[in-house]
This record gives structure tokens, sequence and C-alpha cells, in this order.
């Protein structure tokens, strides 16, 4: 018996679809907004928002904590084998609150491809809705066009343990007690 023609099964991926679509739709209502042209910091200098589309016209920003949270180093390991297959539908840059230097010295260790911008000085993460109150950055993603020249925000999602757009959570899902307590760390062995 084929585990995909079972009823139950046929039932859920349906149901789970259509959530998913109905949680696309309220993602975008509720970030749909203008964006101004921030500037960010890298190793080569400043950088806009609007250069990070590099020429297309869409642009993921991955809001990530920073070097210091195994969870988001966790996520972008993931991400660094996609990167390939993402950039070439859209434009993608890593964001945190690291220093520039700081940034590449942890990139290289983990082998990272993409590129990142620091938000170190700006207002960039809590505009967006990945601060907290204090200013601590959260993790999430933010998804924006470029439309007659005007940035859009057009869709963004928190991240946060057991999301669904890091594949290690959805993989121990399948496994009888799931997770199990296991937590992300900086290096195994």
């Amino acid at each position: 018996m084929s585990i995909r023609n079972t009823p139950r099964i046929l039932e859920l991926s349906t149901r789970l679809q259509e959530t998913r679509k109905e949680l696309r739709q309220a993602l975008a209502e509720t970030a749909k907004a203008d964006v101004g042209d921030y500037v960010f910091q890298t190793l080569d200098g400043p950088v806009t928002l609007k250069s990070l589309f590099g020429g297309k016209s869409d642009l993921f920003v991955i809001h990530n904590m920073g070097s210091g949270c195994n969870s988001c180093s966790m996520w972008a390991d993931g991400l660094n084998g996609f990167y390939p297959h993402i950039a070439d539908r859209a434009a993608l840059v890593v964001a945190s609150p690291d220093a520039p230097a700081v940034q590449a010295d942890f990139a290289a260790t983990r082998g990272w491809k993409f590129p990142m911008v620091s938000t170190q000085g700006t207002s960039f993460s809590a505009d967006m809705g990945f601060a907290t109150a204090s200013g601590s950055p959260m993790p999430g993603v933010s998804a924006f066009q470029m439309k007659n020249g005007q940035v859009v925000r057009v869709s963004a999602s928190p991240f946060d343990d057991f999301d669904e757009f890091c594949l290690a959570w959805r993989l121990f899902d399948l496994l009888p007690n799931g997770a199990d307590g296991w937590r992300p760390k900086r290096s195994y062995g």
C-alpha cells in the first residue's frame, strides 16, 4: 500500500495545503508595506536595501539573531545548501546585528556562501517587526519586491523552534518521539 494514497493522509495533506495558503495570505496582509531604503554595513562598505535586489524584482532578507544563537546558526547551515536554488529565483541576504567582520569570520567557520549585511546601528530589524521592545533581535524572514523603484515588503514570517522553514524539525516530526528534547549546538562530536 502506498503511504500517499491512504484516505487519512490525503485528507490531512489537503487540509495542510489549505491552511498553508490561508497562512500565506494572512502573512502577506499583515506585512505589506512600503519600505525606506535602509543602509547596511558589509566588509566591502555600506550597501542599500535597494542594491540588495541585484537586478532581481524579488528579495528575501533573513533576520538572523547572530553568531551567538545556535538555532539561527543551524537554520543558516540548512539555508546554505538551498542558497543557489533560491538565488536563481530571487535575491537573498542574511541580516544580523553582528559587525561585518564578526559575520565574515563566523560565516567562514560554517562554510556559508550567502551574502550577509549588518543591521548594527539601524532600526531595520525593529521596523520590520523582528526585534523585541528592548531591541533584541528576533529571527524571521521578510520578502520584498521592487515596484516602480519602490521597495515593498510583500510578506514576512517569524522563525522559532520547530518552524516550517527548518528541515531538521520536520524530519524529527517523523520520529515517534519527535525532537525528544534535542537542541541545536554550535558543533557536534
